[in-house]
């Protein structure tokens, strides 16, 4: 009897993880499009993003890589780690100049169809910040991340 007291709550938890979203079944215009731009990757597990995007984490010739895309299939971003000998040296410069102290704490790679452009955690003390710099040297954006490690954004 006192299991039968426990179904209707089973119940009510099984249809939350089946109807979640990172248990939907990814499109297969999605994977089309991955396998299409990403013919040699490996260990491809996939997440949604958000209700509109799905994400691609996997391996590709050594390095892990997060490739995005829309729900129809249309590829939005690639990003991956890099090391700092990696950066182009016009990016360094303008890194070394305009965030003079800081220690890079990460380095990303993100491509995307407006180009690509270099993504670092920066360290300085107490502060962290994460600065996106073109490939032509612009500083994109610069956001301070909080001591509670959520982006001003709260993500």
């Amino acid at each position: 009897m006192r299991n039968l007291k426990n179904l209707p709550v089973l119940i009510l938890s099984l249809l939350m993880v089946a109807c979640s979203p990172s248990n939907k079944k990814t499109p297969t215009t999605v994977k089309t499009a991955f396998e299409k731009r990403f013919s040699k990757a490996t260990d491809v597990e996939w997440s949604m993003e958000n209700e509109t995007e799905w994400e691609a984490e996997f391996e590709l010739g050594g390095k892990e890589y997060s490739a995005n895309f829309s729900v129809e299939g249309v590829w939005m971003e690639t990003e991956h780690e890099i090391e700092e000998a990696e950066v182009p040296v016009r990016v360094k410069n303008t890194l070394d100049s305009a965030f003079a102290g800081y220690m890079i704490e990460a380095i990303e790679m993100t491509e995307s169809p407006t180009g690509a452009a270099y993504e670092f955690l920066l360290e300085k003390g107490l502060s962290d910040i994460e600065v996106v710099i073109s490939s032509v040297g612009k500083v994109v954006k610069t956001e301070v991340i909080k001591e509670d490690g959520m982006d001003d954004d709260g993500q």
